[in-house]
């Protein structure tokens, strides 16, 4: 009986390390298939500057509906202090591409400020995911929005497990106002230490406006410039453009026709 039972438990053995195999693959199997998955909706982030609240991309958003053939839904969420999310405008059914405006009851400058809005944004976006259950998205920021969006694909993009397809930055200023192209200000040392952290199949697009030869009016050209220093070889493809003539100072490059024209042609497409 001994010698019977050890056969058994011998062959019980041999099955079960043969079926390791199968269930080591099924598991590689789901979690390649959920890595590839994409949601049918694809929002379209858009985070405004400092000064600047969660109605600031209204004309923005009535413009390009005029020259896409889709209409893309507005949903507007304001993030206050306290984390709590208030929400205008709606999503439209089986919109896939919505534009969701994220703005903050807190919207002044400042590095501080900066940081806490990064977290902020994260708090509406996990809100937004829970809700939509979108897995992959774009976004566009415009001056501090840009800097905001970059923090969080740093920092918490991986605790979301969404997928960032494209990035626009508009005027965004990595170090800050910095005048001075020795200086390094503590907000581009961070960005640029967490650079690997980035998504690697993302696509970026940054955008400097020009009054002049030294910036927007606002920000200094450097500062924008300095977007390669933090996205050069750490995504999948970077492309920095500048925009001049009407319209190119800092507070009206959302609204200028080349960067509309570029909003629709690289996020919207």
């Amino acid at each position: 009986m001994n010698r019977q039972f050890r056969s058994f438990g011998v062959i019980m053995l041999m099955l079960l390390l043969l079926c390791v195999p199968g269930f080591l693959w099924r598991s590689q199997q789901r979690a390649h298939v959920q890595a590839a998955y994409r949601s049918q909706m694809a929002p379209v982030f858009l985070v405004p500057g400092s000064s600047a609240t969660q109605n600031r991309f209204n004309d923005l958003v009535g413009e390009l509906n005029r020259e896409t053939p889709h209409q893309h839904s507005l949903l507007r969420v304001e993030v206050m202090t306290d984390g709590a999310l208030k929400y205008s405008g709606s999503i439209r059914a089986n919109d896939r591409q919505p534009i969701v405006v994220v703005g903050f009851e807190n919207h002044h400058d400042g590095y501080e400020t900066i940081q806490k809005q990064a977290k902020w944004f994260t708090t509406a976006f996990r809100a937004l995911q829970q809700t939509y259950h979108f897995n992959h998205f774009s976004a566009m920021g415009h001056s501090n929005g840009g800097l905001v969006l970059t923090l969080f694909l740093e920092n918490d993009l991986v605790k979301t497990q969404a997928h960032a397809d494209r990035l626009m930055t508009i005027a965004s200023p990595f170090n800050l106002e910095e005048q001075d192209q020795s200086v390094d200000t503590p907000l581009f040392k961070q960005l640029s230490n967490g650079r690997k952290r980035l998504p690697k199949a993302l696509t970026v697009y940054s955008i400097a406006g020009s009054e002049g030869y030294s910036g927007d009016g606002i920000v200094p050209f450097d500062s924008v410039n300095r977007g390669k220093l933090i996205f050069q070889g750490q995504v999948k493809s970077f492309t920095q453009m500048t925009v001049t003539g009407a319209n190119a100072n800092h507070a009206d490059l959302p609204e200028n026709q080349q960067i509309v024209a570029l909003i629709r042609q690289d996020l919207l497409a």
